[in-house]
Formats: structure tokens, sequence, C-alpha cells
């Protein structure tokens, strides 16, 4: 059976607010998964024009 997708919401640091969503493929590694985070937090940045060190993510659990 195939392992449901992951998702992530990455959040301004500044307001508490959940500026996007991010889904990746559960059957990545952990490594994987951080680099493709880091890319994702870095273009969420920039089209937000905020400083990725502002932004976060954490994973989206079921009845987030």
């Amino acid at each position: 059976m195939k392992a449901p997708d992951k998702h992530y919401k990455f959040i301004n640091s500044k307001t508490g607010n959940a500026i996007s969503y991010f889904s990746l493929k559960a059957e990545l590694t952990e490594a994987k998964i951080k680099v493709e985070l880091e890319k994702a937090k870095n273009d969420v940045a920039v089209k937000n024009n905020l400083f990725a060190e502002t932004i976060y993510w954490e994973e989206v659990k079921d009845g987030d």
C-alpha cells in the first residue's frame, strides 16, 4: 500500500500566520524532505518579500 503524502505549512514567525502550504511524497528520505522544504521556504520568502529566517515549517497532521 502506498504511503500518504506529507503536508507542511510555512509560517511567518513574526505574525504567526500560515503563508503557504506544501506537499511531498512520503517515500522520500528525511534528508531529501529537509532539502525540498528548504528550497520551498526560500521560494515562499522571495514571493512574500520576507527574510527566509523569519519563516519556519510545520508538518500538518490530521485534524490541524
